[in-house]
Parts: C-alpha cells; structure tokens; sequence
C-alpha cells in the first residue's frame, strides 16, 4: 500500500519527537486519524470531552515539559473551538501546533458545510506561522517549519489539511525550481548578553541600596541563579503568578505574588525599593512596580519585545535567564549592609502569621483560604499545582507555599476560566508518576470542567500514580467578579449574572467511578485532604466556601474603599453577612493596627 499524506504526516511528527496528541475526532481529520492509526503504537491519543479543552491540554504539557504542545481537531466547528485554548499558549509564550481537518480543496470558497476560512482564522494566534496544505509535497516543509517556528519562538502555529489531501498519495518534493526541501530538527542556543551591557548591568544593581527582584515564567529554569543573585545582593523577590515555582516561599526573603492577587510584602518591597532587577517576567500591572523614577531598573528576557514594557529599564538584556545570570553573578558586589534584607525578612515573617489568622477566621460555613492554608503542609513532594482562574487563584497565590521540586501554573496572559482541570489532566500525561492537585471554583466547574473529569475515569488507571485531586470551591457565586463589582465600581451584587446553581460535584466524581469528598465544617478540612491525597483514584474535593470572604489586593486605594463602601450603603443581597465577614480586613487594610 502506497503512503498517504497522513502517512507521512506522523512519520515526520515522529521524527520531531512530537509523540503525545490532545484532541477529537471528526470527518474532517479520517484521513490524518487512519494514518494515526496505521502508526503502530507510537503516538498517544489523548481524547478530551471538547475541543477547547485539547488546546488547554497542550499549552499546559508545553509548560509543564518544555516541548511543544499538540492538539488535533476536525474541520469547521472543531477547528474554532480550539481557539480559547490557543489564545492561552499564545499570550503565555508556549510552543503549541494545532492541526486541524479541512473540506476538500475543490469545494473551498463554495459555501460547503463546515467550511471556514481557517488560515485567516488561526492569522491571529498562530501569526507565527499558520497555513493550508495544497499539494503533497508541499507538507514536508510545512510540519518542519511549524514544528521549529513553535520551539524557538515558543509561539503558537497551525496547520489545515483538506480532507483530500490527507489522504492523497505521498510525494517527496521534486528536485526542481519552485520547491522546498526542508530538514528535521532544532536545539535551543545559549543566548548571553554582551560583556558590556552585563558590566552595565552591574553597575546599576552594584549601585543600589535597596534592591527588588520580580520574577516570572522566563525564570523557571533559573532557581539557583535567582537565589545566588539575591543572596549577593540582599534583595527580596517577588513572583508573578507564572513564576511562582521560581523560588520556593521558606526562603525567608521570598515575598510572594505580586499585583492584586499578590501579598502586602510584595507591595512594600516594589513601593520601597531603588532598584528592579525583572527576570522573565511580563507581569502586566504596572501600578504594583516602583514608581516610574523610582528605582533604576534592570531586565533579563530571551524575547526582545518584552524588554522595557511594564517599566522604564536603564539596561536591558537579552538573555536565558539562567545563563545571564550565571555571567552577571561574578561581577555583582555582596552587600555589606543588610538592613534592606532584614526589613525585608521581617515583614515576609508577619505576613505569613496574617495570612493564618485570615485563613482560620470562621466563616458560614468554610473560610475559602483555610482550604489553601490546610492543604499547604500536605502537598506531597515533587506535586504539580494548577489554579483556575477567579477567586480560588487569590487563595493559590497568597496561601499556597510552594517548595523545591513541585511545578504549578494557570492561565496567566489569558486568565481564562475552565483551564485547571485541563492542566491537571495534561499535567498527569507529561509526568504520570507525580501527585497533581487542581484547584477550581464551582463556576469553572460548570463552564467546562466537569465534563473533562470523564477523560480523568477513561485514562487514570494508565498513570502510574493515581494521585490525582480535584478541590471545588463551591460558593455558588461567579465570586472574582461580584468583589470586582463592588471593589472597582462599587455596585452590590447582581443576582442575575452572579449566582449559580448549586451542584454536587462530588457526587458526580462518585457516579462516573473517581472518589468523592464533601467537607462544609471546617475542622474536616484538614482530614478530608489526608483522605484525598492518601485515595487509590483520582478524587473530587468539594467544599462548601463562604464567597463573603473577600479577596482583598495587599493595597486598597481611597478610590476602592470609597467605592467599596457605596457598595455596602447598596442593596446588596448578602450585605449583612458581607459586613460581618469584611469589616476586619478591610479596616486593617486601610487603617493598620485597626481592627
């Protein structure tokens, strides 16, 4: 039997090392998932409840692995449920290629069924590099040049199979005018700034008195650099929500998140320093760094275009994060004055004792940040966290101490509901052996995620851990929005957009074969998460959260509190218990030493 483009197609994927494949199928894509077939076991198909859900699947095995994240889906309908997905690995600079399935070439520009221009589709978030085949030998180079514009770019790119293409006879490109002929293979360069602008660098970050490192996603890679720099230069360092397993958070000079899911140590630490050091960071809230004139500023990035973007930096390198620093390290000066860094430790310190007595205050009938505080401790060795996105992401950043050797992320550019469970699942697919705990909100849940706890029953038997734990903050409320309408605009909350139906999501864990918990006492949290983390499946944790917890940022501004109040003087449904549960915090947000 001849070999079908199809055919090829997965050869070549092969040869790229591109073995794991999150999608779903349909007519669009027979010819590419016959040829899948006809491939002797050496791919692994991983078939997700939806499409979106596929796309979510390979931007998080992209972060959690390195490589580049595949997702398949058919044509039309299919291909744009991908998008959402896409988007996330796109604004979160991760290697993902999306193939999709197309009509046939003659009925393209017909009005056919299912026929959608999806190369004008795909221009935006695959801009790197998104085409349709239109002959045979026109393949080769498109895989080669999506699969290595992906991994040295860490950009999005798609390719459009029409359906007759996939599975038309292969042909190699003839040796002749107008033909490409491309090659396999790529490995990331070692990218150092020159010697100069490292000695410029120096010299500013020798200069400073007070020095703040903000860290981010670039600097994953980069932990014992970070902690060498820091320590030389007596500086405190903050994460951005990407970064956040950077540097682990029992440093003592480690101040946590950053922005308005961020900590009070962070905000002192940008308000008050004379000196940025950014690395591999695209942390979008200017208002949370220092003053413009401030601080003199320094940044690390690999990508050009994200230098001197948040805040004006006196020297800019492009670099790995890891080898810049290793090449600024020697010509850093150790700080003799340890004043900075002691101011520094002390407020991390109460900060950690504020953040448990917030996280233990009652509440009706379970305080959101106990279930984060309590689970902390018990995060087993080298586990892989995800957040979705909403209130519970304030709970990941502020209460979750992260360690050596674990992994976590969410949907950071983005910041889309409905991708935790996706990420935990492909997180499970990129390093079956470690424990992964998803954390997610009961709106996430309903949008999405339920249903891809199906993909977790068809598939976790095949992990060689099973410890796989799923915790619902169930409130009932679309709760990050109804705090943003009363903090930001100083509404009360609108029943008719926040509220949503009560579900038993543990139970639904229960139906489909995974193992179920409920918890709305507080004093069975502790407990209930032993019994997740000790379950021999994969278990949905469920827990009955009071959504009048309010997510505070570290800084309240006159404005907010004004409006926060004009929110309380409203007719909020829940304003008697929202008063109750809010004034402390408020007041000593506002007020220090107030309560």
């Amino acid at each position: 039997m001849s070999q079908t483009v199809g055919d090829f197609f997965w050869h070549r994927m092969h040869e790229w090392r591109a073995h794991t494949i999150f999608g779903y199928p349909g007519d669009g894509v027979n010819g590419l998932l016959g040829a899948l077939n006809r491939a002797n076991g050496q791919f692994r198909f991983i078939q997700t409840r939806h499409e979106e859900m596929a796309a979510f699947m390979a931007s998080a095995y992209a972060k959690f692995t390195g490589e580049v994240g595949v997702c398949l889906a058919t044509s039309g309908p299919g291909a744009s449920h991908l998008i959402t997905g896409l988007y996330d690995a796109r604004l979160d600079h991760m290697p993902v290629l999306a193939i999709t399935g197309q009509q046939a070439r003659t009925a393209i520009g017909g009005h056919y069924q299912q026929e959608l221009d999806l190369p004008s589709m795909f221009k935006d978030v695959a801009g790197a590099y998104a085409y349709q085949a239109s002959a045979p030998a026109q393949v080769r180079h498109l895989v080669d040049r999506a699969m290595r514009i992906a991994k040295g770019s860490r950009r999005v790119t798609a390719l459009v199979f029409p359906n007759d293409v996939q599975e038309a006879e292969y042909s190699e490109p003839p040796r002749a005018h107008g033909t490409v002929h491309s090659g396999i293979g790529y490995r990331e360069p070692m990218v150092v700034p020159h010697q100069q602008d490292l000695r410029r660098a120096a010299e500013v970050l020798n200069a400073g008195k007070k020095v703040a490192i903000l860290v981010g996603a670039g600097a994953l890679r980069a932990t014992d650099e970070v902690i060498a720099i820091a320590e030389k230069l007596g500086a405190g360092v903050s994460k951005a929500l990407l970064g956040k397993a950077v540097v682990p958070d029992d440093l003592p000079w480690v101040t946590g998140s950053i922005g308005l899911l961020g900590t009070k140590p962070s905000w002192e630490l940008m308000s008050n320093c004379d000196t940025l050091l950014m690395i591999g960071s695209g942390f979008p809230y200017s208002e949370f760094l220092p003053k413009e004139g401030q601080a003199r500023g320094v940044q690390i990035d690999i990508e050009p275009e994200m230098l001197s973007l948040r805040y004006p930096m006196e020297v800019n390198l492009v670099g790995d994060s890891a080898e810049t620093l290793r090449a600024l390290l020697p010509l850093l000066e150790e700080k003799a004055d340890r004043s900075w860094r002691q101011q520094i430790e002390k407020g991390v310190a109460e900060w950690w004792k504020v953040l448990e007595s917030r996280a233990m205050t009652s509440a009706n009938p379970v305080n959101p940040q106990r279930v984060v505080w309590e689970l902390s401790p018990r995060v087993p060795e080298r586990a892989i966290i995800t957040s979705d996105s909403g209130s519970c992401a304030n709970w990941y950043a502020r209460d979750l101490k992260i360690r050596r050797g674990m992994m976590c992320s969410l949907s950071g550019g983005l910041a889309s509901m409905g991708a935790a469970v996706p990420y935990a699942i492909a997180a499970k697919f990129a390093h079956p052996d470690r424990p992964v705990i998803a954390l997610v909100g009961d709106g996430a849940m309903q949008m999405n995620n339920m249903a891809e706890l199906i993909t977790v029953q068809k598939y976790w038997r095949e992990w060689s851990n099973p410890k796989w734990v799923c915790c619902v903050f169930n409130n009932q409320d679309l709760n990050q929005v109804t705090w943003e309408q009363r903090v930001q605009e100083g509404d009360a909350k609108f029943d008719a957009t926040q509220q949503i139906p009560d579900v038993p999501y543990h139970r639904f864990a229960e139906l489909i074969g995974l193992g179920g918990i409920f918890v709305d006492n507080p004093d069975r949290l502790a407990s209930a998460w032993d019994e997740a983390l000790t379950s021999d499946r994969p278990v949905v944790l469920e827990v009955k959260t009071d959504p009048e917890v309010p997510p505070l940022p570290p800084h309240i501004t006159l404005k907010q509190a004004k409006n926060f109040m004009s929110s309380v003087l409203a007719p909020d449904p829940e304003e008697t218990s929202m008063l109750v549960g809010t004034a402390k915090e408020v007041l000593s947000t506002l007020l220090p030493g107030k309560k």
